[in-house]
C-alpha cells in the first residue's frame, strides 16, 4: 500500500478519498486500539473511536483556517484518546449516578444487596436519559461536561433562570425514569426477595 505523507493526507481526506482511509485504518487502528483497551475499552470500542474521531478531523480539515501543528499520527492519537476519556467520564458519571440512586433506596429498605454489573447501570441509565425531551438531555450532558449555567444559556439560547430549573427538573425527571426502569425494578425486587431467604 501507498506510503502518505501528512500532506497528502490532509488533501485526501478533503477530497474524501477512501483509499487515505484506507491507509489510515491500516496503519493508525493498531495504536488506537491499544488505548482504548488499555483504558478499559473493547475492540468494538476502539472501532466506534477510530471513526467517530475521523469524522471530528473531516470536519476540522475542511475549515480554511485549519493548520496542522503536529504530525498526523500525534494529531489522531490525541482526538482518540480525548474522545475516549469522554466516554468514560459519561460512563462514570452514569454509573455514579446510578449507585447513588441505588444507594438511597438500600438506605429506605435496609436492604444491603450487591449492586448491579456496570453494563447493566450503563444501559439502564442509557435508556432512562435518551427518554428524556431533547432540551433536558442537551442541559445535562452541558453540566456533566462543567459547562457553567451562563454559558450553557448562551449555547442553547435559553434563560440563565431557564437553565438552572430545566436542570433540577431533568435531574429529578432522570431518577425517577431510572427507578422505573423494568431492569432497575427487577434489580431492587430480586434483592429484596435474596434478603427475605437470608433471614
Amino acid at each position: 500500500m501507498k506510503d502518505y505523507s501528512d500532506t497528502e493526507i490532509i488533501t485526501s481526506l478533503r477530497n474524501r478519498e477512501s483509499k487515505a482511509v484506507s491507509f489510515l485504518w491500516n496503519r493508525y487502528m493498531p495504536m488506537v486500539r491499544l488505548i482504548v483497551i488499555r483504558n478499559s475499552g473493547s475492540a468494538e470500542d476502539a472501532k466506534d473511536i477510530f471513526q467517530e474521531s475521523l469524522m471530528i478531523i473531516l470536519e476540522k480539515i475542511d475549515s480554511r483556517e485549519f493548520v496542522l501543528t503536529c504530525s498526523f499520527k500525534t494529531y489522531l492519537y490525541c482526538v482518540c484518546e480525548n474522545l475516549w476519556r469522554s466516554v468514560l467520564d459519561k460512563k462514570r458519571a452514569a454509573s455514579n449516578y446510578l449507585l447513588r440512586i441505588a444507594n438511597e433506596e438500600k438506605d429506605k429498605d435496609n436492604d444491603p444487596g450487591d449492586m448491579m454489573d456496570n453494563k447493566v447501570q450503563e444501559e439502564i441509565f442509557r435508556e432512562a436519559f435518551e427518554s428524556l425531551d431533547p432540551s433536558a438531555r442537551n442541559v445535562l450532558k452541558l453540566y456533566w461536561d462543567d459547562v457553567p449555567a451562563q454559558e450553557i444559556a448562551e449555547k442553547l439560547g435559553y434563560s440563565y433562570g431557564f437553565v438552572r430549573k430545566k436542570k433540577c427538573e431533568a435531574q429529578a425527571e432522570l431518577t425517577e425514569r431510572v427507578k422505573n426502569h423494568p431492569g432497575y425494578r427487577q434489580f431492587v425486587n430480586s434483592e429484596k426477595m435474596a434478603g427475605k431467604v437470608v433471614h
